[in-house]
Parts: structure tokens; C-alpha cells; sequence
């Protein structure tokens, strides 16, 4: 049996030759998305045709596309990565399409990065860069690091992880979550309001849903002190973009580190372009070759599985294998 896979996920020009290839000894038919993904509703109707499966970036997944003709052939989306709110499970599972993740591979790696963007930030590296590189030597004070208090909006396995880090900086760490977490990874829990007013720096790492959209708006960033900066490693429309640039104009706050944004890439023509004390970066927190290659392996293995016949080891909505349409035949 061969089926034909498209991978929309852009890693894979770099750092997916062991995956390409576990694919490859499968028999896959591979096809590469160009341009790579994520893809629009649009551009999935003219990928899909005749696709068995997707080693998927956040390609907007929707019922309807889920339900077209030219998804007929799909039985699997494995996604690159943790995050699979650009999926509608409940319509790939009502369509017998089975939807596999790599949860907990990217902790690590996208705690690093969140800690990248707070030191990049608070330190201001990114213009001492800026102005050496120019010719210049220009100095920027910057805030301390050490002895502060961090705040955590979002406390699961990568923002705990985020945590940990944090003991090695002497931190105060506070979070916030709606299902607080009873690892002990020094997290002390407080409301939302205390925690937006009592931390020098807040991490984002909450998941993204119709409920958390815009949950760092005018109202919020007035509670949090002048010197208290916001870094997001998790969702863009987490944040209210046209509030973050209002703040950081006025100086309500004293910096951004943001790496996912509401639109990406992120537009031309996005007010955060003209925000000051802001650092940006295209969505990059996973780019990490050691992990990279091991996720890209997972993704393609979730595929190699349900060709063969099993079950894939993470699947988001495991009630898929109960439905009478599933589309891949699975070993008795």
C-alpha cells in the first residue's frame, strides 16, 4: 500500500531527512507544499486532492475543508508540534480523519526561547546588536533579571518548565492557570489581577480558545507596573495587538518579547512595526535542530503508523477509532 503525503510543515527543507526518510522506506508517495505552510482554506483545496495524509503546519483545517471533495482521500493530519487549534477535531473526527500531535516534545526548547526573549528584552540585546552592527556604540539601560518576580499565565508543561528556569535567577515565580497544576516546580498560585500587578516580567503560555482570546487587553496592561515587561511564546490573539503598541507608545509598560502573532507572518502594515521597546521574532521558539529532528520523526511516524495499521501513539481525540467512517483500516 502507498499513500500519498503532503508535508506543509517548513522545517522539513532542513532538518527532516530522518523523518523523509522513514516515510520513504513506507512507500509514501511525498509530496512538499511550495510555498510551504501554513496554508489557507483556498490553498488546501487545490493540495488535497488524491492526499492520504499531511505532516501539517497550522494549515486552517475548517469543517468545511474537512468535509470538501478534495479531502476525500484524508485519513490522517499529523501535526508539527503541540498546538492543533487551527484543526476542527470534532469535524476530522466526525469525517474519520485521525488528528496525531507530538505533545511535551517542545518543552524544553520553547522554554529556552521564552527565556531568550526575557533576558533579549530586559537587556535590551537586540539593540546593542543593532547599534554595533550600524557602526555605533551605543549603550541602553535595561532592567535586572535576578531576584524579580516572574509571572506565568498558563502553567502546563511548558510553562512550568519556563519555572524551573527561573530558580536558577533567585525569582519569585507566580502563576495563573484555570487548572492549576500540582507539580512542584515553584509556582505559587495567585489570581489574575495580582499576578498582572505583582510581576516584573509575564510569560504567556496559555492555550488558545475562543474564552483566552484577547486576554491581554487595555484593561490588563494598565494593572501591570511601568517597569513590568510581557513576553508571549504561545498564541498571537492572546494578545490585543492595538493595545500593546498603545501601551508600549505611552509607556505603560516597559517592553515585549513576542514570538506568535495574530496573523502570520506578520503583515506589513502591523501597528506592532511601530511599537518601541518591543522585540520581535517569526514564531521561532521550536527551531532547535535536536528537537526539530526528533518532532519531524514523531510526525512522520504517526503516518507510517496508520498505514501499517496501528494506532498512532498521540492522537488528540482518540474516540476517532470508535467511528463507523473511519477511513484508515486498522489492524484487527
Amino acid at each position: 500500500m502507498s499513500w500519498k503525503v503532503l508535508i506543509t510543515a517548513r522545517v522539513f527543507s532542513t532538518i527532516g531527512k530522518p523523518a523523509l526518510q522513514a516515510l520513504h522506506d513506507a512507500g509514501c508517495d511525498i509530496k512538499m507544499a511550495d510555498p510551504s505552510g501554513p496554508l489557507s482554506v483556498a490553498a488546501l483545496a487545490t493540495s488535497l486532492p488524491g492526499v492520504d495524509a499531511v505532516l501539517a503546519s497550522p494549515d486552517k483545517y475548517s469543517a468545511e475543508v474537512l468535509a470538501s471533495g478534495a479531502a476525500s482521500s484524508l485519513k490522517i493530519i499529523s501535526r508539527w508540534g503541540v498546538g492543533y487549534d487551527s484543526i476542527d477535531i470534532g469535524a476530522a473526527t466526525k469525517q474519520g480523519i485521525v488528528v496525531a500531535f507530538t505533545p511535551g516534545m517542545l518543552n524544553e526548547t520553547v522554554a529556552d526561547w521564552a527565556w531568550a526573549l526575557l533576558l533579549g528584552i530586559a537587556r535590551r540585546v537586540h539593540l546593542g546588536h543593532q547599534s554595533v552592527t550600524s557602526g555605533g556604540w551605543q549603550n541602553t539601560w535595561g532592567h535586572d533579571v535576578a531576584g524579580k518576580t516572574l509571572g506565568i499565565i498558563g502553567c502546563g508543561r511548558i510553562g512550568q518548565a519556563v519555572a524551573r528556569r527561573a530558580r536558577g535567577f533567585n525569582m519569585r515565580v507566580i502563576g495563573y492557570d484555570t487548572q492549576p497544576s500540582a507539580a512542584d516546580c515553584g509556582i505559587e498560585y495567585v489570581p489574575l489581577n495580582q499576578l498582572l500587578r505583582d510581576s516584573d516580567f509575564i510569560s504567556l503560555h496559555a492555550a488558545f480558545t475562543p474564552e483566552s482570546r484577547g486576554m491581554i487587553g487595555r484593561d490588563q496592561l494598565k494593572q501591570m507596573k511601568p517597569s513590568a515587561y510581557l513576553i508571549n511564546t504561545a498564541r498571537g490573539p492572546l494578545i490585543d495587538d492595538e493595545a500593546l503598541t498603545e501601551a508600549l507608545k505611552t509607556g505603560q509598560i516597559a517592553g515585549a518579547a513576542l514570538d506568535v502573532f495574530s496573523t502570520e507572518p506578520l503583515p506589513a502594515d502591523s501597528v506592532l512595526r511601530t511599537a518601541p521597546n518591543l522585540l520581535l521574532t517569526p514564531h521561532q521558539a521550536s527551531f532547535a535542530r535536536e528537537t526539530g529532528e526528533r518532532v519531524s520523526l514523531a510526525a512522520a511516524e504517526a503516518i507510517v503508523d496508520l498505514l501499517k495499521g496501528r494506532k498512532p501513539r498521540w492522537v488528540v481525540d482518540p474516540n476517532v477509532f470508535s467511528v463507523s467512517n473511519l477511513r484508515a483500516k486498522l489492524n484487527s
